[in-house]
C-alpha cells in the first residue's frame, strides 16, 4: 500500500470506529507519521515518524485472518488487530453465514431461525465484544443468547448443545499475553458444539470480508438480545459433577485460576460432587485482564505456578490444580522433594496418559465394549498403548480440539498442550473444569489405596511401557526461515536424527491416513522413537516434538533407555534449529 492508500484506509477506519480509545490511538499514529509532534527533538521526531508509518502499514495493509481458530490478536486500532470494528464485522459475517445456512435447508433443525450462544472471559474488552456480537446477531433476526457474566470457555461449547443452538461464540484469547483477545466460534446441529473446521471457516471468512468491503459497522442493524438463564450453568455443573463422587477422606488441594474465570465454576462443581473447597492462590483467584502476578498467563510457562508452589508448601498440599485464564486447559503439580519448589508440574502428556487410563478403566467397569481414545498427532503415543491394552479404538487427529472432539465414538481425548476432554457426552471441546475434577477423583482414589500420582505414573510405565517426551522450538523473526527448513527437509530427507537411523518419514502435506493436509513431517526411528516437525499455527515458531518408548526390563531400566534416546533426539533437534 502507498502512503496515500494507508491514509485513505485510516480515514475509512476512523469514520466507522465506535471506540474512542482506538480512534484516539489511530489519530495519534497518523499525526506522528506526518511528523506533527512538536514536543520532541528532531532526531526523535524522525524516529517516531518512521515507527508510526511502519505501525500504520502493519495495521492497515491487511486483515486479521479468520480461520479454524477464529480470530486472535493484539487489542488495537486497524483491521489487522482485535477491536470493535473487526469484531462487529466478524459478528455480521457469522450472522450472514448462519442465515444462508438456514436458508439453504428446506427442512429439519436448520429450517428454524438460527440461534447463537455468546460467552466471554475477563480480558480487556471481552464483555464489550460479546455485547456487540449479541446486538448485531439480534439485529438480523438471529436469537442471541448472551451469558450473564464472564464464564469459562467450556460452558459455551456445552450451551450450544444444551440449548440446541446453531452456533456459539466465545470471546477469549485463552492463555495469550494480556494485550491480546480473540473470537472462537462453535457450530451446533450435526457439529455437536465443536469448533469450526474447513470448509466452514473459509465460508464464514468470505462473509466477513464482504461485510468489511461493503458496509460500515455503524450501518449494521442492532437488536435486543436475551441473557442465558442460570439453569444452563446449573445443568453444566450438575452433569460435570456427576462424573465422580468424593471419597470420605479427601486430599489437601491448592487451586489457581491464573487471574481467569475458572474459580466460580470449578468451586461449584467440586461442591456438587462432594469435594472440600481447595486452598486458593488468593492473588490469582479473581479475573484480572492485566495478569499482574505472571509474566505470561499460561501454566506451561516457567514461573507461572510459582505462587501455587508457595501456597502448596505452606498448606502442605497433596495436589495443585491450575486452570488457564479461560479454564479450558488444566495443569497439575504433585509433591516432589527433589525439586527446590517442592512440587513438579506434570507434562500434558503425563496428565493425558493418566486420564486416558482412567477413562478406559472407567468404560470397562461400566461395561462399555466399544469406543475410542484420541489425541493429536504431536501428543504422546502412550494413549495408543492404553487403547490397545483395553481393546478400544484409537484415533490420531490433527492438532487442535476442533479435530480431537470429532473422533468417532470418543470416550476421551487430549492434546499435549494441557487440553483434555473427559466428558464428550457433555462438552465437545477441551475442558479444564471437568478434567480437573476427574484428576482429583483419580488422585483421591489412589490415596485411599495408599498410593500417589507418582506411584501411578510408575505403574503406567510397568503396564504400558515407559514413554518420555520433550519439545524443542525455534522462534523466528523472519517467518520464511521456517518454510525454508521444511522445504529443505522434504528435498533432502534426513537419514538419521540425533545419531539414530530414520527408518521412514510420513509427509502429511497432502493428507495421510485419513487426516486432512497439514504442514507436518513425522519421522520414525530405528529404536521406535518418533519425531514430529511442524510450524506453529499461532506463533512464529517451528516446533519439534520428541517421543521415545521402552517396554522391556525393570522400571529403572525402561526409564533409563527412554531418557537416553530422548537426550539423543534433543541433540538432533537442537542441531536442526541451530
Amino acid at each position: 500500500m502507498t502512503d496515500a492508500d494507508i491514509a485513505l484506509s485510516a480515514e475509512a477506519w476512523l469514520a466507522q470506529d465506535p471506540d474512542a480509545e482506538t480512534r484516539a490511538e489511530l489519530t495519534l499514529l497518523l499525526a506522528e507519521a506526518a511528523g506533527g509532534n512538536d514536543t520532541v527533538t528532531a532526531d526523535e521526531g524522525v524516529s517516531r515518524k518512521i515507527a508510526a508509518r511502519e505501525s500504520l502499514r502493519d495495521r492497515l495493509s491487511t486483515r486479521l485472518a479468520f480461520g479454524t481458530a477464529g480470530l486472535r490478536g493484539e487489542i488495537a486500532a486497524g483491521p489487522n488487530r482485535m477491536n470493535r470494528v473487526v469484531v462487529s464485522q466478524a459478528a455480521a459475517g457469522l450472522a450472514a453465514y448462519l442465515l444462508e445456512h438456514r436458508a439453504a435447508s428446506s427442512s429439519g433443525a436448520e429450517d428454524r431461525a438460527p440461534s447463537v450462544v455468546i460467552g466471554y472471559d475477563g480480558r480487556k474488552n471481552s464483555a464489550i465484544f460479546a455485547r456487540d456480537t449479541a446486538e448485531i446477531m439480534a439485529g438480523v433476526g438471529i436469537r442471541a443468547i448472551l451469558f450473564p457474566r464472564m464464564l469459562p470457555t467450556p460452558l459455551v461449547a456445552f450451551a450450544v448443545r444444551e440449548l440446541k443452538a446453531s452456533a456459539g461464540v466465545m470471546v477469549t484469547a485463552s492463555h495469550n499475553p494480556p494485550a491480546d483477545n480473540g473470537y472462537k466460534v462453535y457450530l451446533g446441529d450435526l457439529n455437536h458444539g465443536s469448533q469450526i473446521v474447513s470448509p466452514d471457516d473459509a465460508d464464514i471468512s468470505d462473509h466477513i470480508d464482504s461485510v468489511a468491503r461493503d458496509l460500515s459497522v455503524l450501518e449494521l442493524p442492532r437488536g435486543e438480545f436475551e441473557l442465558a438463564e442460570e439453569s444452563v450453568i446449573d445443568a453444566y455443573i450438575a452433569l460435570t459433577s456427576s462424573l465422580v463422587a468424593a471419597p470420605d477422606t479427601q486430599l489437601k488441594v491448592v487451586y489457581t485460576a491464573m487471574h481467569g474465570v475458572g474459580w466460580e465454576t470449578f468451586a461449584s462443581t467440586l461442591g456438587a460432587a462432594g469435594f472440600d473447597e481447595p486452598v486458593i492462590v488468593a492473588a490469582q483467584i479473581k479475573p484480572d485482564p492485566d495478569f499482574p502476578t505472571v509474566a505470561f498467563p499460561n501454566p506451561e510457562e516457567p514461573g507461572a505456578l510459582d505462587l501455587s508452589y508457595a501456597t502448596a508448601r505452606e498448606a502442605n498440599a497433596d495436589l495443585i490444580i491450575a486452570n488457564d485464564p479461560d479454564a479450558d486447559r488444566l495443569a497439575v503439580a504433585i509433591p516432589d522433594a527433589s525439586r527446590e519448589e517442592g512440587y513438579r508440574r506434570l507434562t500434558g502428556n503425563e496428565v493425558g496418559s493418566l486420564l486416558g487410563w482412567w477413562a478406559a478403566d472407567r468404560a470397562t467397569r461400566e461395561g462399555k465394549t466399544t469406543g475410542a481414545l484420541a489425541c493429536s498427532i504431536v501428543s504422546s503415543p502412550a494413549l495408543a498403548a492404553v487403547a490397545a491394552d483395553y481393546k478400544l479404538d484409537f484415533a490420531w487427529t490433527l492438532t487442535g480440539f476442533k479435530w480431537v472432539s470429532r473422533a468417532p465414538g470418543l470416550l476421551f481425548g487430549f492434546e499435549e498442550a494441557l487440553g483434555y476432554l473427559v466428558n464428550p457426552e457433555t462438552v465437545r471441546d477441551k475442558d479444564g473444569i471437568s478434567a480437573g475434577l476427574a484428576f482429583l477423583s483419580l488422585a483421591s482414589d489412589l490415596a485411599l489405596a495408599g498410593k500417589t500420582i507418582a506411584d501411578h505414573l510408575d505403574a503406567f510405565s510397568l503396564r504400558f511401557g515407559h514413554f518420555a517426551s520433550d519439545q524443542v522450538s525455534l522462534r523466528v523473526t523472519d517467518i520464511s526461515r521456517i518454510s525454508d527448513i521444511m522445504s529443505s527437509l522434504r528435498a533432502t530427507p534426513p537419514t538419521n536424527f540425533g545419531g539414530i537411523a530414520v527408518t521412514s518419514i510420513d509427509d502429511l502435506s497432502a493428507g495421510f491416513d485419513g487426516l486432512a493436509p497439514a504442514d507436518v513431517l513425522r519421522l520414525w526411528l530405528a529404536d521406535g522413537s518418533r519425531v514430529m516437525i511442524r510450524p506453529s499455527g499461532t506463533e512464529p515458531k517451528l516446533k519439534i516434538y520428541l517421543d521415545t518408548h521402552c517396554a522391556e526390563g525393570t522400571l529403572a531400566e525402561r526409564q533409563a533407555v527412554a531418557q537416553t534416546s530422548l537426550a539423543a533426539l534433543r541433540a538432533g533437534a537442537e542441531e536442526l534449529v541451530a
